[in-house]
């Protein structure tokens, strides 16, 4: 089966085969059993498992899939129907364990719009549950910063709370390609970080332009949630304040067993010049 993956090594396209991804020089790279493929050459680590961690990664699942975050999982849709095209090929850069890459290719597939999508993240334990939430979708273990994809592959490409890439999220695009990036707005979480930090501070609303990309929307999705038992916990494990937080915040959360927090992100929306 045809790929949009191309090898790390030389760059060749990929043909992905029952066991392993293979290019016309004969690099291979078998496909784990949960389905992904790991393209991260060994220069590229910066440590043994790089990423979320396994736990960090089952807690993203856990949290995700109760729903907290669908309103942004909606908005990100509705922007992919309206700017992806009639068979768009798709790149989810960062992708997690797959919660909005699934919901993007199930969007589209319903809309009879036949699409070709890859998910790319760093994190091997998060690619495990993507393979599994979305079967269709290719998977790989590959650095946002050397997407295994080809020169102009992709017509849309979305990340959520990744590394920014523009360099290389600009190669990988087609020209008029649209970029969905995803970002924390000023009060994301504000009662959340009430709670862990003595002097919380609010997220900056900017509007930063990238060469090669031109802006066409900064989208806003927003709402309060209330988050009980598990859900808290993981939402906190999850997120970069869990490494931050002083031991006295992660206290006094520990002893909270719900909390409304407003969950309030921006999608910048940027076409591909060229």
């Amino acid at each position: 089966m045809e790929s949009l993956f191309r090898c790390p090594v030389c760059a060749a396209p990929l043909t992905r085969g029952e066991g392993a991804y293979v290019c016309p020089n004969r690099h291979s790279f078998d496909i784990a059993r949960e389905g992904y493929v790991h393209l991260l050459p060994a220069n590229q680590k910066h440590s043994k498992a790089p990423g979320d961690d396994k736990e960090m990664a089952a807690a993203r699942n856990r949290f995700l899939s109760g729903g907290y975050y669908g309103h942004l999982r909606a908005a990100l849709e509705e922007l992919a129907l309206a700017y992806a095209g009639e068979a768009p090929t798709v790149v989810d850069s960062g992708c997690g364990e797959g919660y909005y890459t699934a919901g993007l290719y199930e969007a589209l597939s319903a809309a009879g719009r036949p699409t070709a999508m890859a998910g790319v993240d760093i994190s091997k334990f998060c690619l495990r549950w993507a393979a599994k939430r979305a079967r269709q979708v290719e998977f790989a273990v590959a650095s946002a910063y050397h997407l295994p994809v080809a020169d102009g592959r992709a017509s849309l490409l979305v990340n959520c709370f990744s590394p920014l890439a523009a360099e290389e999220f600009c190669r990988v695009l087609a020209p008029g390609g649209v970029f969905l990036y995803v970002v924390p707005a000023p009060d994301h979480l504000w009662e959340l970080k009430e709670v862990l930090y003595d002097k919380p501070y609010r997220n900056p609303e900017e509007a930063i332009p990238y060469q090669g990309f031109a802006y066409l929307d900064i989208v806003k999705a927003e709402r309060d949630i209330t988050v009980t038992g598990q859900s808290l916990t993981d939402l906190f494990r999850m997120t970069p304040y869990y490494w931050k937080t002083p031991r006295e915040g992660s206290a006094r959360l520990a002893e909270l067993d719900t909390l409304t927090t407003r969950a309030a992100f921006r999608i910048h929306v940027f076409r591909r010049e060229g």
